[in-house]
């Protein structure tokens, strides 16, 4: 279903993975769509209980574009070093292959808070006090991991 990493000298186990994932401060999200063109766009994300979670507004082409095709991609890149004299680069990335859904209530808050967590820690009464106000005017979106891959070169 999933082609090979063609670099299998490269390819990190599926923990490690994982472990760019949970880190990683964006990633990219890749769809499909009008006309069939690819659309990616960069999100800030969570990663919880294995499932990638973002927010977004209540309406816009992400959105219909789930709605058309939930088959997702989502990259995130993690340390990266420029190799210049050697003319490449060394990185390491996760890819994760999904299926894009919609999420409500409980679960819904449950990711805002994740997300206050990632990103703003230090403010989690406040960003919990956000959410209360604020979440009927946002949509969260889960992304059901299917297959991640990671690749490395040190």
């Amino acid at each position: 279903m999933f082609k090979e990493v063609r670099r299998q000298d490269r390819i990190l186990e599926e923990k490690d993975a994982m472990e760019i994932l949970k880190n990683g401060e964006y990633g990219v999200l890749s769809m499909v769509g009008e006309n069939g063109y690819g659309y990616g766009v960069p999100m800030s994300y969570t990663l919880v209980d294995n499932s990638i979670y973002f927010h977004c507004a209540v309406e816009g082409f992400k959105l219909d574009s789930i709605q058309k095709n939930n088959n997702v991609s989502f990259c995130v890149v993690g340390k990266t070093q420029l190799l210049p004299e050697k003319f490449s680069t060394k990185y390491e990335s996760s890819l994760v292959f999904g299926k894009a859904y919609e999420v409500i209530e409980e679960e819904k808050e449950k990711a805002l808070l994740s997300i206050i967590e990632k990103y703003s820690p230090e403010y989690l009464e406040a960003g919990a006090e956000y959410i209360k106000k604020a979440a009927h005017r946002t949509k969260v979106i889960k992304i059901v991991i299917e297959k991640v891959t990671g690749k490395t070169r040190k």
